[in-house]
């Protein structure tokens, strides 16, 4: 569960730093990204390992400091985002209102764990000994500004889900739910360190059940943030790779129509190996085809006459094999020097409201003559 987290984590914050790169001067992204490349950083210290490390170089407690700092500025930048996004000059003057409190409350728990030796710090917060005044105020001071922030954030989460549409809304109602679990927890954390420094007891599976719903809301919280960006790119990969099937599968037909016809073929620029496999120039390669094609079949079909000897007008559209079939003798008469015995007349092209049916057609002529072949 933890290496989910973490690769989930990492995966979005690479993308927010993508986005970021694109925009850098975008305030409400800058926010977001940094939101998640705090919580990726603070999250190896809270595991055994990442912890451990830190501590036996810097002392006990170091890396829990660290955490707990890295935490404070998670949700404080993710307030940014909203405030950046929405409420103008007003909410970057709130921005700086809000950043005193987390700095506030930041020096106030380093303060409280430097007053205290290292060994205080030995352990988890499970079995952290909460009769510590300074350790009790760490933990909940910590807890009680997580739990503000969260449940603010979560507000304004909920407020934007119920005024967005699909797959944007479907995102915050995700993140929203994850930001709401999450200060529940912390609030609920916040009693235990209250109840433990006033003598009192917390059973262990009480203890479990509240780290799991943590364990549970971060990965909501994540995939929500995440969701509309990799849905956007899920449906840009497909859209991807359907035009580069669709260049390969207009291969014959194109080159029928460009021996024909060479002056219909656009000029294009020598591709680099980088560029054979970028977005934009398969797009671009399969649209070109496309309209060479048109314009092939165009130029073409004063040759494309019936048995009578006359364009076939009652229909623009024949049947597939039929058509490939008129294109072949058609092709060979222009290779013989036959000039040209009519006016040109549109075919293989769809005159309805779909843009894509006269692409499909293409399609479907074009592996007619592939299976001729």
């Amino acid at each position: 569960m933890t290496e989910i987290i973490l690769l989930g984590l990492a995966g979005a914050v690479a993308w927010k730093l993508y986005q970021l790169s694109k925009a850098p001067h975008d305030a409400p992204l800058r926010s977001v990204t940094l939101c998640l490349l705090s919580a990726a950083l603070s999250y190896p210290l809270a595991m055994p390992g990442g912890a451990s490390g830190v501590d036996t170089v810097a002392g006990h407690g170091t890396a829990k400091l660290i955490q707990n700092v890295l935490l404070l500025a998670t949700v404080y930048f993710l307030m940014c985002f909203y405030l950046y996004s929405a409420e103008g000059q007003d909410g970057r003057r709130r921005a700086r209102r809000e950043a005193v409190l987390a700095l506030f409350v930041a020096v106030s728990i380093s303060a409280a764990a430097l007053s205290v030796p290292h060994e205080v710090f030995a352990g988890s917060f499970s079995t952290a000994d909460m009769t510590v005044t300074q350790l009790a105020f760490f933990y909940g001071g910590a807890g009680l500004y997580l739990m503000y922030a969260l449940a603010v954030t979560a507000r304004w989460t909920y407020r934007y889900a119920r005024m967005s549409r699909r797959p944007h809304s479907t995102g915050l109602w995700m993140a929203a739910a994850g930001l709401g679990i999450m200060a529940v927890a912390c609030a609920v954390r916040a009693v235990f360190v209250a109840v433990r420094w006033s003598g009192g007891t917390v059973t262990r599976p009480l203890m479990a059940g509240v780290a799991m719903l943590l364990v549970v809301s971060i990965l909501l919280f994540v995939a929500g943030v995440t969701y509309p960006g990799v849905r956007a790119r899920i449906r840009s990969i497909r859209l991807w790779i359907r035009h580069r099937r669709d260049h390969r599968r207009l291969e014959p037909l194109w080159q029928l129509l460009a021996d024909a016809y060479p002056e219909n073929i656009l000029g294009a620029a020598s591709p680099t190996l980088r560029d054979r496999w970028r977005a934009r120039r398969v797009h671009r390669r399969y649209h070109r085809r496309i309209v060479e094609c048109r314009d092939g079949l165009v130029d073409i079909s004063p040759y494309l006459a019936d048995g009578g000897g006359e364009v076939d007008r009652s229909a623009q559209s024949p049947e597939p094999a039929e058509l490939a079939a008129r294109l072949r003798r058609a092709a060979a008469q222009i290779g013989d020097g036959v000039p040209a015995p009519r006016q040109a007349v549109p075919l293989a092209m769809d005159l309805g409201d779909d843009p894509e049916a006269d692409v499909r057609q293409l399609i479907a002529v074009s592996d007619a003559l592939r299976r001729a072949a």
